[in-house]
């Protein structure tokens, strides 16, 4: 059972002063929820832009996931209305091809679990990228990302997954065109009945 507004503040407050990390990264943790939330967006860990500003896809993959989602700016950081909490609440650093480092292990095992049992139930939670696949539908979760999007009817109406954003995603969506015809319609139809009630 999920518990009060109080006990997330709480909650909140300790994961912005974590410092799990501070050994292999510098620690600036975002996180964006509310007891109040309909939609939690569960991706991968912030970007460098976003540590710099703090403030969660504020950057062309969110604009693009905004699309996907068929909301302006103001509703997506409604944070009364939309929840952003990544796998990682700060950003990894870059690999040596300049790439994202995947999130690591230590926030979710130390978060998430706290996090989803403190919030109140969420009619509607975006998988984006197959880290978050990974974690919240376990052994439902297929071989990779991509078959795991294409399997989203089995997880639906709880679940969608996506495939993160990035223009680095955009071969993949041309090679995916259901992705379009078929996920995103679903989405945006799920999302605008459940903020439009709230």
């Amino acid at each position: 059972m999920a518990a009060g507004p109080r006990a997330l503040a709480h909650l909140v407050r300790d994961v912005r002063a974590c410092r799990i990390c501070a050994d292999i990264l510098e620690p600036r943790p975002v996180i964006r929820v509310s007891h109040t939330a309909r939609v939690l967006i569960a991706g991968q860990a912030p970007g460098m832009r976003v540590h710099k500003t703090g403030l969660a896809f504020n950057d062309p993959s969110g604009d693009r996931l905004r699309e996907w989602m068929g909301i302006d700016r103001e509703t997506f950081y409604d944070q009364k209305r939309v929840a952003i909490a990544a796998m990682a609440f700060c950003f990894p650093g870059y690999d040596e091809n300049g790439a994202d480092i995947p999130p690591p292990k230590i926030c979710a095992q130390h978060w998430r679990t706290r996090l989803l049992e403190t919030l109140p139930p969420i009619p509607l939670i975006l998988l984006v990228g197959s880290y978050a696949q990974t974690w919240h539908l376990g052994d439902a979760a297929k071989s990779n990302m991509t078959e795991t999007v294409k399997a989203w009817r089995s997880y639906a109406p709880k679940h969608i997954a996506l495939p993160h954003p990035s223009w680095r995603n955009n071969g993949w969506l041309k090679k995916n065109p259901w992705f379009e015809r078929d996920v995103l319609p679903y989405l945006r139809k799920r999302v605008r009945a459940l903020l439009s009630s709230s």
